[in-house]
């Protein structure tokens, strides 16, 4: 491992439990709203409003989750810490905030919409 670089990796987290246990919480309390015909903002449409936060909160956690093993999976081959793109170091800062992290930040800008 490079210099300066994480000997093994103190920032990402040691298990994926708690994401999994948020999207079984999810997938088991189901969806609220039993008439697809309701429109958002129609009177008792809050369980339709409470089904679209949830849906988005499960494409979050699943993204999350996907960027944990792909960290694993780099722990695993050494290059945890270097980025994917360019091989370069990614600072133990940057680590620190997003343990997941695939990239520099000036190379992960324009994923951003940085310019």
């Amino acid at each position: 491992m490079p210099v300066g670089q994480v000997e093994n990796s103190v920032y990402l987290p040691t298990s994926d439990d708690r994401i999994e246990e948020s999207l079984a919480s999810l997938d088991r309390d189901g969806p609220l709203e039993g008439d697809s015909r309701v429109e958002p903002g129609e009177r008792d449409s809050e369980d339709l409003y409470q089904d679209e936060f949830d849906e988005g909160r499960r494409q979050d956690l699943r993204t999350e989750l996907a960027a944990l093993e792909r960290a694993e999976a780099r722990l695993e081959a050494g290059t945890y810490g270097l980025s994917v793109e360019s091989g370069k170091p990614i600072p133990d800062t940057r680590l620190e905030a997003l343990p997941t992290a695939e990239r520099t930040i000036e190379e992960e800008d324009p994923y951003r919409g940085v310019s």
